[in-house]
């Protein structure tokens, strides 16, 4: 078996590559989720979600559509 594998399986050394690879899927995470400008404004229009009634769904919906006709 190859040396370098080996050091994979030490207890301690493993510790480290699960902590690079966590922190890789984070960063990749927070990439995906502020770039680009229309997941950023769809996700900027969650952020009164908790306060919205269910009176003031048909006028988000009205904003949506209206959104859509802007992109085509």
């Amino acid at each position: 078996m190859p040396e370098w594998f080996l050091w994979f399986t030490r207890f301690e050394n493993s510790k480290i590559v699960a902590l690079l690879l966590f922190f890789v899927a984070f960063c990749g995470i927070l990439i995906y989720v502020y770039t680009g400008k229309a997941r950023g404004q769809r996700l900027e229009s969650y952020k009164y979600m908790p306060f919205d009634d269910e009176d003031s769904d048909a006028g988000r919906d009205g904003e949506v559509e209206e959104d859509e006709r802007r992109k085509s």
